[in-house]
């Protein structure tokens, strides 16, 4: 499985942006998917996470109520729809698929690129 993680930039406190992860090879579908960010100077931390199926969901405290992550197994892609975005946010933002359903990026078995996630305040 390959991961290409797209939709990121400069963006004012406030306002939205919505990640892409687009996934290559029929096994896509069959992986939890996750997000993850890293911020200068900062460990990646988790940020949301989506079963295989798209029927369960959980985030990070810091970003609950303002991202929504979600899944198109037709399209093999996962989002990340970001809202009330704060300077706190910004991050290098990593997509990640795993066999398991879990918050450590050790659990994740394939990470695309990361896509740089920047807001002013």
């Amino acid at each position: 499985v390959q991961l290409q993680a797209s939709g990121g930039g400069l963006v004012q406190a406030g306002g939205s942006l919505r990640l892409s992860c687009a996934g290559s090879g029929r096994a896509f579908r069959n992986y939890a998917q996750a997000w993850f960010r890293q911020a200068p100077g900062k460990e990646r931390e988790f940020v949301a996470i989506i079963s295989w199926s798209g029927g369960n969901t959980n985030y990070a405290d810091s970003v609950k109520g303002r991202f929504t992550i979600s899944r198109d197994n037709a399209k093999n892609t996962v989002y990340l729809q970001m809202n009330s975005l704060k300077p706190e946010d910004t991050a290098v933002y990593y997509c990640a698929a795993g066999n398991r359903w879990g918050y450590s990026e050790n659990e994740y078995i394939y990470w695309g690129q990361g896509t740089q996630v920047t807001v002013s305040s």
